[in-house]
């Protein structure tokens, strides 16, 4: 009998032992934002996506945001297929509606680039001292597209914009080829006063009305745009990816809870076993020792 308690006592030790390298510290990470679905490299809230991203991405009371130093945008969709996130700017001027902008930029470290789909168009434009025109235009190279003549016809079939009573010389269809990768669109800077944006036509050319208006922005994994492999198993494993510790070490957020440094196979294999819920494991761990004592001093 004696030997039978002391197989058991080792199993119970080797498991206390192998588990304590895999639970870190307790923390929940929402698998969804509103009806958007949170995955790598995006997340809730600080510790869990990935680090680069969630300095600029994150979800307050259920609204998923894109922050950079020219405001805060509401992201719209993510394609995480094409890796592809779409954001709405409140102070863009569309079909429906004209109103004053100060412009859109990205932070020069922001892990994002414009999508080739984008076309912003610049309205009401100072046609004599706005640099964005030849004339005025210190750089050889154009900042008003040409060929983007017929966009500023139809935006201006738009009774919002024709409201307005400008000529339509004062569109430009913005091109800034030559502003480096941040494409910063500073309308005081431009003297324009508004802005609009769309990424799609949505097969309609000619009816600026069903155009889908806001920025498509891109983004990389990293500099191999290579999805991790840790991430991949953690998510396999119905975990959400995150980080900890100083050195942003990953972790694999379990829907019990639980922070593992693999995946939540284990995590799940282990809670059957013993019925743990997320809170106890702390508990669990001090009973083992207890019983342990126990054990040695008593039987």
């Amino acid at each position: 009998m004696k030997s039978k308690h002391a197989c058991f006592l080792i199993f119970y030790i080797m498991v206390s032992v192998i588990s304590l390298p895999f639970l870190v510290s307790s923390q929940t990470c929402q698998r969804t934002c509103g009806n958007l679905p949170l995955r790598y490299p995006f997340g809730s809230s600080p510790g869990c996506g990935d680090p680069r991203f969630q300095k600029y991405v994150n979800c307050n009371q259920d609204k998923l945001t894109l922050t950079t130093h020219t405001g805060c945008y509401p992201v719209t969709d993510i394609d995480y297929s094409n890796q592809v996130i779409y954001i709405s700017d409140p102070s863009m001027s569309t079909c429906a509606c004209t109103q004053p902008s100060k412009g859109f930029g990205l932070n020069w470290d922001a892990p994002f680039s414009f999508h080739d789909d984008n076309v912003f168009t610049l309205l009401d434009c100072s046609i004599g001292s706005s640099p964005v025109y030849n004339g005025n235009n210190t750089s050889a190279v154009p900042l008003c597209d040409k060929k983007g003549a017929p966009i500023c016809s139809f935006l201006y079939t738009c009774r919002a914009i024709s409201m307005l009573n400008l000529p339509i010389s004062t569109c430009c269809v913005y091109t800034p080829v030559d502003l480096g990768p941040s494409f910063e669109m500073d309308l005081q800077k431009l003297q324009c006063s508004s802005y609009s944006g769309f990424y799609s036509f949505s097969g309609q050319e000619a009816n600026p009305e069903n155009w889908k208006y806001g920025i498509a922005l891109k983004y990389k994994f990293n500099v191999y745009n290579d999805y991790p492999s840790s991430c991949a198993n953690c998510e396999k494993s119905n975990g959400a990816c995150g980080y900890a510790g100083a050195s942003n070490s990953f972790i694999c957020n379990c829907p019990s809870g639980l922070n593992t440094t693999t995946d939540c196979f284990f995590v799940t294999s282990f809670n059957n076993a013993l019925r743990l819920l997320p809170w106890q494991t702390g508990t669990w761990l001090i009973y083992t020792m207890a019983w342990i004592l126990i054990w040695v001093f008593f039987l």
